[in-house]
């Protein structure tokens, strides 16, 4: 068990499924670079980063719900969770979706992120989470995500190995192959691997987040 002071942020894991130098740039270092792929993901969560909860068709809809694990070690929050009705009757069944940009990734570090928040949701709420799911904004539908055996496991690993990191406090050096091309994080990481931006590069992300901020709500569509 941990405890309270050395919980670890749980974004923590997918930074570190990426690159762990990365997850170390942003957690140890606290160093952040704004792009316009961290904007949109970033106007995305606020859009469900704000507590609340409503009811449709039966389901039980909460938003920015607050998550720990003190078997894990974990603390952040989860962009929604809905409560579906149990067939026997029973509590109502936690299904977890996480928020995403873009489209479905070729890794696996936004289904450990939203693992690590079914798991949470088991230790606070001592029920079964089965499954849940991720929403990606470019697509604008669910992908649907069993927490099976092998994706807890390899949660569980991953959430050791960003404690570990976080104990030894050292930011480990670039791979030798990294996915850099679209990490914000690359004039920091590698500086010498860096054009010098276009004059206004920053005034048209700042405006490009002021336009996603003004749109209303995007619907999800389940799949069929």
């Amino acid at each position: 068990m941990y405890a309270e002071d050395a919980l670890v942020p749980l974004s923590a894991l997918q930074h570190f499924v990426v690159c762990p130098r990365q997850c170390a740039l942003i957690h140890l270092e606290q160093a952040w670079v704004e792009s316009a792929l961290t904007a949109e993901g970033r106007a995305a969560h606020e859009r469900v980063d704000k507590a609340g909860v409503a009811a449709r068709d039966g389901v039980r809809r909460a938003t920015g719900v607050p998550l720990r694990s003190f078997a894990l070690g974990l603390v952040g929050r989860a962009d929604v969770v809905e409560f579906h009705p149990a067939p026997s009757g029973g509590p109502a069944v936690p299904f977890p979706v996480e928020h995403k940009r873009g489209r479905p990734k070729r890794g696996d570090e936004d289904r450990v992120q939203l693992c690590a928040q079914a798991l949470c949701l088991e230790e606070i709420l001592g029920r079964p989470v089965p499954a849940g799911a991720l929403f990606y904004g470019e697509r604008r539908r669910r992908t649907d995500v069993m927490f099976d055996d092998t994706l807890r496991r390899r949660t569980i690993e991953v959430a050791a190995a960003v404690h570990a990191l976080f104990e030894t406090g050292v930011t480990p050096p670039p791979p030798d192959v990294a996915p850099c091309k679209a990490c914000s994080l690359l004039p920091i990481c590698r500086p010498d691997a860096v054009r010098r931006p276009t004059r206004g590069g920053g005034g048209a992300v700042a405006a490009w987040v002021a336009r996603r901020l003004a749109d209303p709500d995007p619907k999800e569509d389940a799949d069929p």
